[in-house]
């Protein structure tokens, strides 16, 4: 019985300080507030709104806890933030998208909240019961425009492989990739169709990356920073020895990194 009441004050503990952060905001935004935060809107919170999802997401990336409890606080405050600029004029409370996202879990999930042998979850099902719940015209409907290109290609992948459209053999994924290549090296010959055919490469790469199971954003962008760091190791060799950069040829600077390629192996 005790434990019973502990658990129940430390539920009720986590409540209030949610109450607490919507009641910071409203302070915030009152006549009396903060000048910067009761001039917000829901689009020039935008900017600061994306900078914080970034953020959790190289906290991610990045296996550190300590900034993902920060960062999740960070973006917390702007889901929060939206919701107020919402109740205030009329729209919605916070509690109306808590109840709608709790609704939308439990109605996606039967045969674990209703009935085991409900079908409805299997492959193919819930993108369908997501058109049909949202009244799109297409499966592919839904994907932020926004998005980055290689997230928003990934998803459009992903919604087309869940009704079953797409290969089941990477064999054939890597394939499709040199096939794209063939047509990319005939585009440039011909000098015609090469953004298209580039575009169709970089399709198939993302759709290689998913079948692999590899993010395309957090691939590439792991390719930047080594790139980065190996090009800022011979800024510093060429400083170290009083030559200037533009000065070396191609051959040159490519012989000064495959040097310290090896060294990094």
């Amino acid at each position: 019985m005790l434990k019973k009441i502990e658990l129940i004050k430390l539920k009720l503990r986590k409540m209030n300080e949610l109450n607490k952060l919507v009641d910071i905001i409203k302070k915030l935004r009152a006549p009396n507030g903060c000048d910067w935060d009761r001039e917000q809107t829901h689009e020039s919170l935008i900017p600061y709104l994306l900078e914080e999802t970034y953020e959790v997401i190289e906290a991610i990336n990045n296996q550190d806890y300590k900034a993902l409890k920060e960062e999740l606080g960070d973006l917390l405050l702007h889901v929060i933030f939206q919701a107020e600029l919402a109740n205030e004029k009329k729209e919605f409370m916070l509690n109306d998208s808590i109840i709608n996202v709790n609704n939308k879990l439990i109605k996606r999930h039967p045969h674990i909240f209703d009935n085991n042998n409900d079908d409805s979850y299997k492959k193919g099902n819930w993108e369908l019961g997501k058109q049909k719940e949202k009244n799109r015209n297409s499966i592919l409907d839904g994907v932020p425009k926004a998005l980055p290109s290689l997230t928003k290609s990934r998803r459009i992948q992903e919604k087309a492989a869940g009704v079953g459209f797409d290969w089941d053999d990477i064999e054939q994924v890597i394939k499709k990739v040199d096939e794209e290549l063939e047509e990319l090296k005939q585009a440039i010959k011909l000098d015609k169709g090469k953004e298209e055919e580039l575009g169709d490469l970089l399709f198939s790469l993302v759709n290689l990356s998913r079948h692999l199971n590899i993010d395309p954003e957090n691939a590439l962008n792991k390719a930047i920073d080594k790139f980065s760091k190996r090009f800022h190791k011979i800024e510093i060799k060429l400083k170290q020895e009083n030559i200037n950069i533009s000065d070396l040829t191609l051959e040159e600077l490519d012989l000064i990194w495959n040097e310290i390629k090896i060294k990094e192996k």
